[in-house]
């Protein structure tokens, strides 16, 4: 139950929340040399639509440990400059990893090293966000399937036992990557390092049962970004579940001034969970709580049930807040007929047909 629930703590509090900090940054004009240098951010989750640099050098190393069943993926290395921030820092190009075996990806620890492997403080990781370019959202179909992300707390986002996220040999998974350094201290040559423990399909170990991760956001399937008006402010969605199953447990996630989520099955008049955020003296974030689900052997949702993701925001700085905001509700969804999931299968679209393109269709 300890790693159940760290699991979906990481998932409320660590997916987003270095986000804030793209509300709260002024854009600056990008440094002299870098013009016509550009890679735009896709996907309808993180910071679609936005031009930067790019990072030169930047690659992906994926390392597979078949004793120890873990990948260990390395993105870098990325030179970062003191005080400055995501619009001006020069940006990696999304990285594709190819997945090499079947079976199930159980849990992810990021952090963030040097070349010689020592720490980097995690303030520097505005995100990373993970998507399987081969899934559609189960929710979303319009998205790829996002499975994993992170922000500048780095929780460790720890194995739910029995479960597993299922992948295919050669799926491909995007790894978009956005840093920036509000400290006073240069990094040179900073690497991500995400370490995912896994288990093969033909294994001599018990199954494990597939989780689909679950955003249900205030935005329903488009860009999650929204202003916050100066004051309170409530903002809602809808989505509806294609599939019987379960929910096993949900998270929440939302950006400074945030004050609560809620999550409701409109259809059978329900509230699945009410999470209020904790915030400091002056408002800002620190963190949402989590609900779960599991002795009661989860919520249950059927085919054809609305959800409806309220987010509330009581922004005290007077102003409208430009793309200040995000309100989702995150968790782990089981279906009732696993055997129904493979319709999520979606064409690839490889890395040199996406310039300029958004991931969400």
């Amino acid at each position: 139950m300890r790693n159940f629930k760290f699991s979906f703590a990481f998932l409320a509090m660590s997916l987003l929340a270095a986000g804030v900090a793209c509300a709260q940054e002024k854009p600056a004009e990008p440094k002299s040399g870098m013009e016509g240098m550009q890679h735009q951010h896709h996907g309808g989750f993180m910071q679609e639509g936005m031009h930067h640099a790019v990072a030169k050098g930047v690659t992906l190393d994926a390392k597979v440990d078949a004793a120890a069943h873990t990948v260990t993926l390395r993105v870098g290395p990325m030179n970062l400059p003191p005080h400055t921030g995501h619009m001006q820092m020069p940006q990696p190009a999304d990285q594709v990893w190819q997945v090499s075996f079947d079976g199930w990806l159980l849990a992810y620890h990021p952090r963030l090293v040097d070349a010689t492997g020592n720490p980097v403080p995690g303030a520097v990781l505005h995100h990373t966000a993970f998507w399987n370019e081969n899934r559609s959202d189960f929710l979303c179909p319009n998205k790829e399937e996002h499975i994993f992300g992170a922000g500048s707390e780095m929780t460790d986002w720890a194995e739910v036992p029995g479960y597993g996220y299922r992948v295919q040999k050669d799926d491909q998974i995007r790894i978009e990557t956005m840093v920036y350094n509000p400290t006073a201290t240069s990094y040179d040559k900073a690497y991500l390092e995400v370490v995912i423990p896994y288990q093969g399909a033909a294994e001599n170990t018990p199954p494990r049962k597939n989780v689909y991760p679950a955003w249900m956001d205030v935005k329903a399937c488009g860009n999650s970004s929204y202003d916050v008006p100066a004051g309170k402010s409530e903002k809602s969605g809808t989505v509806t579940v294609k599939y019987d199953g379960v929910l096993l447990g949900v998270g929440g996630h939302l950006h400074d001034y945030g004050r609560q989520i809620v999550l409701q099955d409109i259809s059978r008049k329900e509230t699945v969970a009410t999470l209020d955020a904790q915030v400091n003296e002056k408002g800002q974030l620190e963190s949402v709580p989590v609900k779960l689900f599991v002795q009661e052997g989860g919520f249950t949702f059927s085919a054809g049930d609305v959800l409806k993701t309220s987010a509330t925001y009581d922004n005290p700085t007077g102003k409208l807040l430009h793309n200040g905001a995000m309100g989702i509700a995150v968790g782990y969804f089981v279906p009732t007929d696993d055997s129904k999931m493979p319709a999520l299968r979606r064409k690839i679209v490889h890395i040199h047909e996406m310039a300029g393109k958004s991931h969400d269709h």
